[in-house]
């Protein structure tokens, strides 16, 4: 199977263009953006600047000539996804593999409507603490991607050619034998993280610091744990345990996407957060009264920001 060689990116904000400066720190990985409009216009003109450095990429819109990519890597908002996915048509072939770090646990289906469900790997990026401010991009840690099939006991050729390409680009990653859990986990950390910090105003420090804070996302994470054990997906305590062996390692002064969007005046992906947990929680029968709250105290934060 031939190694990567072009890869396409949606999505040009914190993560978008953390993963695009690292892959294009790699000569052989011809790196682009995907976008469309105002947007794109903006993008091929100034650019953008990660760590310091300027990073000004070729933008492929949906009327431009070109080949489908090797691999495309969707890092957008759920709620800007379907708007953006007719842009990716021109890049998309029969031997392209879509790769979606996006949050939550809908993104795949999504994507794999619009596109053939066969084209995706699963995958999550944990621990990367990027930042985007206007065009400047900062992060400290890399974080992890993590990426596989839904069961990887053997590793599949597809899933071996995403290794060999972020191994050659520096990026950290790992295959676990079971994505979906692995997926669930990262859900969970989301619920936990993203909607406690939008709600206290709280970087990554507080919660390194403040046991409140820790009890607050806790409770937020145990109620996906008893979703995730009624949908026959094995997580645990132990699964939050591991997430706070991470948090350490994160800037202090670090914000979760949605403390960063609320800080903005931006809408919040609230809905594939607490607005999940609480649809599940309707449909087994199983009670979610924290993400419950948290939902409501975000949406009225959003209101008062519209």
């Amino acid at each position: 199977m031939p190694p990567v060689k072009t890869i396409a990116i949606l999505g040009a904000g914190a993560m978008g263009g953390a993963y695009a400066a690292m892959l294009n720190s790699n000569e052989a990985l011809k790196t682009m953006f995907v976008a469309s409009g105002p947007r794109a216009e903006r993008l091929a003109r100034e650019g953008l600047v990660v760590n310091g450095t300027p990073l000004k990429l070729p933008v492929v819109g949906p009327d431009d000539p070109a080949a489908p990519a090797d691999l495309i890597i969707v890092a957008l908002k759920h709620h800007h996804l379907q708007a953006a996915l007719p842009d990716l048509a021109p890049l998309v072939g029969e031997e392209t593999t879509i790769l979606s770090i996006m949050n939550g646990l809908e993104s795949e289906t999504v994507i794999g409507a619009h596109y053939g469900a066969e084209k995706l790997v699963l995958a999550i990026s944990v621990g990367i603490d990027a930042l985007r401010e206007g065009r400047h991009i900062t992060y400290s840690n890399p974080g992890k991607l993590i990426f596989g099939e839904p069961a990887n006991a053997n590793t599949s050729p597809r899933v071996r050619k995403l290794q060999d390409t972020f191994s050659r680009a520096g990026i950290p990653h790992a295959t676990p034998e079971d994505m979906v859990r692995t997926m669930w986990w990262k859900f969970m950390i989301n619920v936990g993280m993203n909607q406690a910090s939008a709600v206290m105003g709280a970087p990554y420090g507080v919660f390194q610091t403040s046991e409140d804070a820790r009890a607050l996302m806790n409770a937020l994470m145990d109620e996906v744990i008893a979703l995730a054990r009624a949908s026959d997906v094995n997580l645990s305590e132990k699964d939050v345990d591991d997430w706070l062996e991470i948090l350490p390692t994160l800037s202090s002064d670090g914000k979760t996407s949605m403390l960063q969007d609320i800080e903005a005046g931006r809408r919040t992906e609230v809905d594939v957060f607490g607005g999940k947990v609480v649809a599940l929680g309707r449909e087994l029968g199983i009670a979610t009264p924290v993400n419950a709250a948290l939902l409501n105290i975000i949406r009225v934060l959003e209101a008062r920001m519209a």
